[in-house]
């Protein structure tokens, strides 16, 4: 088979090591031929394409980012094009679909979150042989038990919580820890309980400041003067909406949510008197090696992606059920964010263990 790969959306730690893993799998089983597609569907739009072979799979298991380059503004559905000054959305799948068959692409590996898989979906659906890979550092795709990026991204969080933990405790501080995950709590949560958070602030949790606050003076109350508080960048207060930091045309992902963090660093300080300070760590998640546990998840999804291309599994998506890599139909894995459950384990082990999700009062 001649295989085309591309990485879609926003970047995180595995990319590359599924790329490894889809070259030496095609190359070792299959002796297939692997196509690079540069740039996420900017590449199959513009015909940017190149062999990735043996050599240059060589060293990517340990490697952030992805070697491929990664977009999350070209919809080939909703192309932007600049057309005598003025923006207008246009669709061009079927420059796509020319470029495909141009190439002689027996198949095209989609690597990328839930925009990415519902492009591909929306491309099976017109013919083109595709099997999508999940991939996300919020953990929110649906149809698999976790997505590669996520435990290198909380563990990213929890180091940095580790060291605010020691500054906090030395001046007295209420600090505000802000993190990805859009609409789903998945970082703020595990990093939360990884790092020892006194509160965390989910999107699935609305909460109240004043709530809040009491957490903060019962843990004064007990000679703890300092908190650490995780807030994940769409949660928002009971009654109110999510803070938008701004609008981006021409991305899949219009909103870019921000400014939780300091919101609620502010009230804090309004309320309890306390100093408080803001630690927005942003793309730092998305960057770095992969943990051990990316690298094994990232090479056994990639190398799954071959075999089901083989066993003509198109239109579908590779999916950890423990202990099997299997294949669910896209339609499955978008059928559904994955969220937190608020009444779910992990927010339960949180609960139970005295953080507060800002929910109820220090007495509950």
């Amino acid at each position: 088979m001649r295989i085309g790969v591309l990485t879609g959306g926003g970047d995180c730690p595995g990319l590359n090591a599924v790329i490894r893993a889809v070259v030496k799998t095609a190359a070792h089983q299959y002796h297939d031929e692997v196509i690079g597609i540069r740039d996420g569907f900017s590449g199959l739009i513009n015909n940017k394409m190149h062999p990735l072979d043996l050599t240059r799979a060589s060293g990517l298991i340990s490697r952030g980012g992805t070697i491929l380059g990664s977009s999350n503004r070209d919809n080939p559905f909703k192309y932007a094009e600049y057309i005598g000054g003025n923006m207008r959305e246009m669709d061009v799948s079927g420059r796509v679909i020319e470029n495909i068959e141009k190439n002689k692409l027996d198949c095209v590996i989609v690597i990328g979150g839930d925009g990415t898989q519902s492009i591909a979906h929306q491309f099976a659906q017109k013919g083109v042989n595709v099997i999508g890979i999940p991939k996300t550092i919020d953990n929110d795709l649906g149809a698999t038990e976790v997505t590669f990026g996520y435990d290198t991204a909380i563990t990213t969080v929890m180091e940095a919580i580790d060291k605010i933990q020691t500054t906090a405790e030395s001046h007295h501080r209420i600090m505000v820890v802000e993190v990805m995950g859009r609409d789903a709590g998945w970082i703020g949560v595990s990093a939360g309980i990884a790092g020892g958070a006194h509160i965390i602030l989910i999107p699935e949790i609305p909460f109240n400041m004043e709530n809040i606050a009491q957490k903060i003076y019962e843990r004064k109350g007990r000679g703890k003067h300092f908190t650490v508080i995780v807030v994940s960048e769409g949660a928002r207060a009971a009654g109110g909406d999510r803070v938008i930091k701004r609008l981006v045309e021409g991305s899949f992902e219009k909103v870019r949510l921000g400014g939780i963090g300091e919101f609620v660093a502010s009230e804090l300080e309004r309320i309890t008197h306390v100093e408080a300070r803001t630690t927005v760590l942003g793309h730092v998640q998305r960057g770095g090696s992969p943990s051990a546990f990316d690298r094994i998840l990232a090479t056994r999804y990639g190398s799954a992606a071959v075999m089901f291309a083989h066993d003509g599994k198109f239109d579908h998506m590779v999916a950890l059920r423990t202990p099997e890599i299997v294949a669910v139909p896209l339609s499955e894995a978008l059928h559904k964010m994955k969220n937190v459950e608020p009444d779910g384990s992990h927010v339960q082990t949180a609960r139970r263990i005295g953080i507060s999700f800002g929910d109820e009062t220090a007495s509950d």
